[in-house]
């Protein structure tokens, strides 16, 4: 839309007009509908508060991911390997590492109740 004014008329009656009306719940302004030369537009107006709260609980939520994580990643069982010259292993900074479980004998062993063909000490 062009407006068109009279050459002495002040510079305020040249633009077009714009309105804006105020969309509210309760005490908040949620929104506004702007109207203008090129129709009506609404305007949503971003709540910083709940930006922050969200931000926040996203931050706190990794936070915690991360420290279950690290606290209950198992240790390796023996320390740093490193190799000496001659090829040989060293192992530092650790005592014997402790003994896993057995797996357990496959069912058809327990059926035939078959002894182990390992010496055992």
């Amino acid at each position: 839309m062009v407006s068109i004014a009279p050459a002495g008329a002040p510079e305020a009656d040249r633009l077009p007009r714009t309105e804006v009306v105020l969309v509210r719940c309760g005490d908040r302004t949620v929104g506004a509908y702007v109207t203008g030369p090129d129709g009506v537009r609404y305007r949503p107006v971003v709540d910083v508060t709940a930006l922050g709260v969200a931000a926040l609980a996203t931050i706190a939520l990794t936070a915690a991911a991360l420290g279950a994580g690290v606290a209950l990643r198992r240790r390796p069982a023996i320390g740093s390997v490193s190799m000496g010259p001659g090829g040989w292993v060293s192992l530092r900074g650790t005592g014997v590492p402790p003994l896993r479980p057995a797996a357990p004998r496959p069912w058809w062993a327990r059926i035939l109740k078959a002894n182990r063909l390992v010496v055992q000490r």
